[in-house]
């Protein structure tokens, strides 16, 4: 099945911590991430850091729109901030950065399975 990325016109913004979000981080739920390049601007930039949830998907499937935390396919030491822009039956994940001039992304490296994604963004850590 071929997949066609969806060009997102809106991203919401990502909401700013909460006391939760630092409690889940304390009991290893979160992981606290510094966002490095620019393949994410405007809805990230480059030395922000957000929270990921780790167990966000242990019980609900990856949706486009979410931006997630994942292995990169061709670089196993490498973990990549994306946003998902389609999903297949097969829970391939096509990712793109929100700066698609400034990114690598699915359209180099093709789809990637669920199974390498760490978490979800929940949150920026200010």
């Amino acid at each position: 099945m071929h997949l066609f990325p969806l060009v997102l016109s809106y991203h919401s913004p990502i909401p700013i911590y909460s006391y939760f979000d630092l409690l889940l981080w304390v009991l290893r739920l979160r992981k606290r991430v510094r966002v490095v390049g620019r393949s994410m601007l405007p809805t990230l930039n480059p030395n922000d850091e957000v929270f990921v949830n780790l167990v966000a998907y242990r019980r609900a499937r990856p949706k486009v729109g979410d931006i997630v935390l994942v292995q990169h396919p061709e670089q196993s030491h490498l973990k990549i901030l994306k946003r998902i822009t389609a999903v297949s039956p097969q829970n391939q994940l096509f990712l793109q950065g929100d700066n698609p001039l400034e990114s690598n992304d699915s359209r180099h490296f093709g789809t990637v399975p669920a199974s390498l994604v760490y978490g979800r963004v929940s949150s920026l850590f200010l």
